[in-house]
């Protein structure tokens, strides 16, 4: 199994058994993500409690949660929505801490198509949810979610090039 974990925090983010696309020249993972329940399951044992003397709220009490199967396996944290303003200036603080972690092939493509591939996340700025690994570290990079028109189930976007690529 290949964890990919975020270059600048150490943050698992994503798996081998989540499919992704590259998108914007390879700059960009499209990952689909899933609603899924979590907690509580109903077995049927074939007893009818009623005729027992039970009752409904008898038994354990769970509680099932709708989870985004990503958000949930990989412990994102959800972060404040950013404008325009302020996801340019993510972005320059981001290209400066990640560039000199790639080696000099993976930096002149970085270099050439990280600015098509702001200006593609800029035009969807205002449909994105904002994630960042569990530790939620200041340089963390971002993982981005939307839902695609029409769709019950988000999309999220990686930036490839902040991945780590690790066997377990």
């Amino acid at each position: 199994m290949l964890v990919y974990q975020d270059l600048l925090t150490g943050d698992e983010l994503l798996s081998d058994s989540f499919r992704y696309k590259e998108i914007e020249n390879g700059m960009l993972w499209e990952v689909e993500g899933k609603w899924v329940v979590k907690g509580a399951v109903d077995v049927d044992i074939g007893a009818n409690p009623s005729a027992e003397g039970g009752g409904e709220d008898e038994g354990v009490d769970d509680a099932a949660v709708k989870v985004v199967d990503i958000v949930d396996t990989f412990r994102l944290q959800e972060q404040p929505a950013f404008d325009k303003k302020q996801f340019v200036t993510f972005m320059k603080r981001f290209i400066k801490n990640l560039t000199p972690k790639l080696d000099a092939e993976q930096q002149e493509l970085f270099k050439k198509h990280i600015e098509g591939a702001t200006k593609y996340l800029l035009s969807k700025i205002k449909d994105f949810q904002f994630f960042v690994g569990e530790s939620m570290g200041d340089d963390a990079c971002l993982v981005f979610a939307y839902y695609k028109d029409g769709a019950a189930d988000p999309t999220f976007l990686y930036f490839a090039y902040a991945l780590k690529e690790v066997k377990c």
